[in-house]
């Protein structure tokens, strides 16, 4: 019975569908025929620098960076912040060198106290040899 289903068509014949016509590919517009220069005026697409307004204090982000438009950033001038970067970051590298001068000092303690125990016993076993001795 399940053989006369398959080899029956539902409809009559096989589906096969017509082949549909290709599309024209003219676009409906004209923006294609515009220079870079009126498709931007035209179409808004030079956005500018993007700014923002926080706390009353007007950004505008420039390389990379956000910058107070009025050349304060904070309350500080923008030379004084740059001023003060590089001042941290000369005493960073002044507290990692004095540090390492501490770790530094402190190994060459520790090597010194050790010898000088060591100094203290081979004192002490001669006294005892010499007592002996006498």
């Amino acid at each position: 019975m399940e053989a006369f289903w398959l080899k029956m068509p539902l409809f009559g014949s096989t589906f096969s569908p017509k082949k549909t016509p290709p599309r024209k590919s003219a676009s409906l517009s004209n923006l294609h025929n515009l220079d870079r220069s009126t498709r931007e005026v035209e179409l808004g697409l030079d956005y500018g620098t993007p700014t923002m307004n926080l706390a009353g204090q007007s950004l505008k982000f420039e390389n990379g960076q956000w910058i107070a438009e009025t050349g304060i950033s904070g309350g500080v001038d923008r030379r004084e912040a740059q001023r003060l970067r590089r001042r941290n970051q000369q005493l960073e590298e002044e507290n990692n060198l004095l540090r390492l001068k501490v770790d530094i000092l402190l190994d060459m303690l520790s090597e010194t106290t050790a010898e000088s125990h060591l100094m203290e016993k081979e004192l002490d076993e001669l006294k005892s040899v010499s007592r002996r001795r006498k």
